[in-house]
């Protein structure tokens, strides 16, 4: 990671949030599957593109672990990049998919609350 950010096109990312979104990827990667798994249940997952699971894993760890990104960015942050690197249901599919774990995820942190 740090010798691709070392590439001047990425000389204004925040290095740092790229670097803890992937360490955090990498280190909940099951749970972010299981997530997959559970919120796709007609699609195997070896079914899914690969750009499709990545974009729902980043997706999802910032829906359920990161506190610095509102849930309906990371939608829709999700929905752009599937816009311009997946297939033409990507879009679709990723919005379905992230929608209904934040919908679960809201139930939770509601529940919690009472």
């Amino acid at each position: 990671m740090d010798y691709i950010l070392e590439d001047s096109i990425f000389q204004n990312l925040d290095k740092t949030f790229s670097k803890t979104l992937l360490d955090g990827i990498l280190r909940m990667n099951e749970s972010l599957v299981k997530e997959i798994i559970a919120h796709a249940p007609q699609w195997p997952l070896e079914k899914i593109a690969i750009i499709d699971r990545n974009i729902l894993k980043m997706g999802i760890y910032e829906i359920l672990y990161s506190d610095d990104i509102p849930p309906l960015v990371a939608i829709n942050e999700a929905i752009e990049i599937a816009k311009q690197y997946g297939g033409d249901n990507s879009p679709k599919f990723i919005n379905g998919v992230l929608s209904s774990i934040y919908e679960d995820y809201k139930t939770k942190i509601n529940k919690k609350k009472i």
